[in-house]
């Protein structure tokens, strides 16, 4: 029960993070790209994450950081940061400074119900490899 002080938000679980999880590697493994892959719930908190093998250790921090980017703005994909930043200068120099703020791709919601539930941050390919391999994952969270 909620009251005016409260709210009750969905949040994916431990068992919703693995599917994820499972789905991006496993996609990842298809497309031939070693990644990291975190999952993060509705509040940016790491429920599980993996780096598999002959993915770059430095990439393991970015994917936590994309999963985080996305929780933070409410489901903002990463990948839509540059183009809502990309004609103010002010911002475009000043929030890229923020601590865990990844404005490229490769983080993407996980929706149940349209609800954002948690995120999913995945890094170590391309750009586009990585979002790929995000959306497998997000995919399998839906």
């Amino acid at each position: 029960m909620s009251s005016p002080s409260t709210s009750l938000r969905r949040t994916l679980t431990y068992a919703g993070a693995r599917s994820v999880l499972d789905a991006a590697v496993a996609h990842a493994e298809r497309i031939g790209v070693p990644v990291n892959v975190c999952v993060a719930d509705a509040s940016g908190d790491v429920l599980t994450a993996a780096r598999m093998d002959g993915a770059a250790l430095m990439s393991y921090p970015i994917a936590v950081d994309k999963a985080y980017t996305v929780a933070a703005f409410q489901g903002l994909p990463t990948h839509a940061w540059f183009d809502l930043i990309k004609d103010e200068p002010a911002l475009r120099e000043g929030i890229v400074h923020r601590d865990r703020l990844v404005v490229f791709a490769g983080g993407v919601p996980v929706r149940v119900d349209g609800e954002v539930v948690g995120a999913v941050g995945v890094s170590g390919g391309s750009a586009e490899q990585d979002r790929e391999v995000a959306e497998a994952g997000a995919t399998a969270g839906s």
